[in-house]
């Protein structure tokens, strides 16, 4: 095997050559698991860079053979039941359900006295609360899924589905469906195109997300028609408004019923349509069809996953020979895959360590070089995606989220530092998201409540703890307002509600012992330390400057050069050496 260190000559730009045996190092291997994977130990490394590297690239496209049984399946809380469904669109069309027909949420209407429809209203909020953090903890279960599964490429291309078959919580509003949506993309993962096409097109998620209850015969919905050009087959400029007219009308009816589509027959349009120059009596499927027929399809869709896995620019006629390659494959992503890990390209200087990681990406591949085998739960997995700009199952728009340079600014580099530090040092005023409301009022109408005030003061607006100022006696209750329902208490009482059946995530901190590691690597200096840290976090090697300014840095916090006199006692000062190392830009590449 060569010793290959860093990319290959500019010459491998474009070229969708094979690299071969002679072209394969540990450093190609960790750069191949940086892409194809979130990262890698130094021992998972050294198992690639001993295969070939069609070989190392088979091992991780050609998955399936490899048992991932131990993975624990999602484990519910058992938070939904029957009543809930269908669910009303919002807290106004569930007591105006409940006062038309004396029940909604499978709540009765209390027949007379004050808040009538309190009960109702608690349900839906409660429902709100428990769906959302639910779904928090679906993304801790994929998130250790990213970590731990043998078949990291099916969790990859996982979350590029996940972005470009975006949808959100927020809208769906039911954790159950966004699981069903994640499952549909884990299965299809590197599969055929066209059979997740038609699943996302079927799948309950996607139908509530783009309103598809509204999408009926006379009055089509646009939504779902424009989206599936425009986002996830086509791209902007290959069709016309008439095209999404009548695309729309051959998705009408279709819909879903709790967890199952359906077609309601007397909602669809079967009529004769024109899309994209052809005629015909076409459903959804139809659609579909006549849409992986354009030849920008093929090049639309390889085009974004080289994107993802590779760079974001790339020429014309790149552009056309990954398409080629998808379309002479029927759409099959796994050819398309490995022809793009493979390639000379992949490992050209353009490609090489030159790809921001986005902030999933970033945190569990920090947890997958530090050897850990759980995702911690301080600090909160989805509070640090998300305050780094991406938070599972929650992309800002319908069109995912931007990639590349949007990740990074100077207040988000700083963020990312910060992360490192909140991992290696972790933060003892840390308070569970999972079971402390991150909504104020919430909070304030709690305290209250507790002190003894009735509803009507405890949920006045205002930042005051007592609401007027003074304890309210429990007497005081005679004088509680007259009303149907109180938002504010549903509220509060629908966390509460919620944080009683929604099972908690568990808090442990990360098992780090840097110490360990330098010793099992036999490191005697601070050099050496230096010199494997940054090879073993970062795509790039040191600066000499940067260098030889960490070797500096550690020398004076252990007051020596010698591992073996400070072995005693130099944890605190390793861990302070790699945070400087994961705050570095560098360290943000894969």
């Amino acid at each position: 095997m060569a010793n290959s260190v860093g990319p290959g000559p500019a010459q491998w730009i474009d070229d969708l050559s094979p690299v071969g045996p002679a072209d394969w190092s540990d450093d190609r291997a960790a750069h191949l698991l940086e892409r194809a994977a979130f990262g890698a130990t130094s021992e998972e490394v050294e198992r690639l860079a001993r295969m070939t590297p069609q070989a190392a690239v088979t091992s991780l496209v050609a998955y399936q053979t490899i048992d991932n049984r131990h993975l624990k399946p999602f484990e519910h809380s058992g938070v939904h039941d029957r009543s809930l469904e269908p669910f009303p669109a919002s807290r106004p069309a569930a007591t105006d359900l409940a006062k038309a027909t004396g029940e909604a949420l499978g709540v009765r209407v209390k027949p007379d006295g004050n808040r009538r429809l309190q009960a109702v209203t608690n349900k839906f909020f409660y429902w709100l609360r428990a769906s959302r953090l639910e779904t928090n903890r679906v993304a801790y279960w994929w998130a250790e899924r990213m970590l731990t599964s043998p078949r990291p490429l099916e969790e990859k291309m996982a979350l590029f589905w996940h972005g470009h078959f975006a949808t959100s919580e927020e809208k769906v509003r039911d954790y159950r469906k966004m699981l069903r949506q994640l499952e549909l993309f884990q299965k299809h993962a590197t599969g055929n195109f066209r059979d997740l096409l038609i699943g996302a097109a079927r799948d309950p998620a996607m139908l509530a997300f783009l309103d598809a209850g509204v999408n009926v015969k006379g009055a089509p919905n646009e939504n779902f028609a424009r989206e599936i050009m425009e986002l996830f087959t086509m791209g902007v400029g290959h069709y016309s408004e008439a095209d999404i007219r009548e695309a729309a009308r051959a998705f009408t009816g279709w819909n879903f019923a709790d967890l199952a589509f359906v077609v309601n027959r007397a909602q669809h349009d079967d009529g004769d349509k024109t899309v994209l120059g052809r005629r015909g009596r076409f459903d959804g499927v139809g659609v579909i069809d006549i849409i992986l027929a354009q030849p920008v399809t093929a090049e639309f869709v390889a085009s974004k996953l080289y994107r993802f896995f590779v760079r974001e620019a790339l020429s014309p006629a790149l552009r056309s020979r990954l398409g080629a390659v998808l379309r002479d494959n029927r759409y099959a992503i796994a050819p398309l895959l490995r022809t793009i890990f493979l390639s000379r390209d992949f490992y050209s200087p353009a490609s090489y360590a030159t790809r921001i990681k986005s902030p999933v990406e970033l945190a569990v591949s920090t947890y997958k070089k530090l050897g850990l085998t759980e995702i911690p739960g301080v600090p909160d997995f989805n509070e640090v995606t998300s305050s780094l700009g991406q938070q599972l199952f929650r992309p800002p728009t319908v069109a995912g989220w931007a990639q590349g340079r949007s990740w990074i600014t100077p207040g988000l580099l700083i963020e990312r530092g910060n992360f490192a530090r909140s991992v290696l040092f972790p933060d003892i005023n840390f308070i569970p998201p999972d079971r402390y409301p991150p909504d104020e009022t919430i909070r304030i109408v709690s305290e209250r409540i507790a002190q003894g005030l009735d509803v009507t003061s405890a949920t006045k607006p205002g930042t005051s703890k007592t609401g007027s100022g003074e304890m309210t006696a429990m007497s005081n209750m005679l004088a509680d307002r007259d009303e149907d329902f109180n938002t504010r208490y549903a509220s509060y009482r629908g966390w509460q509600m919620a944080i009683e059946k929604v099972k908690p995530i568990p808090r442990r901190t990360a098992p780090i012992d840097l110490t360990a590691m330098v010793s099992a690597n036999r490191l005697r200096t601070t050099a050496e330390v230096v010199d494997y840290f940054g090879r073993r976090f970062l795509r790039l090697p040191l600066e000499p400057d940067l260098r030889a300014r960490l070797v500096g840095f550690l020398d004076a916090e252990l007051g020596t050069s010698q591992v073996s006199v400070a072995a005693t006692y130099m944890e605190d000062s390793l861990r302070m050496l790699l945070h400087l190392i994961m705050s570095t830009p560098e360290y943000q590449l894969g």
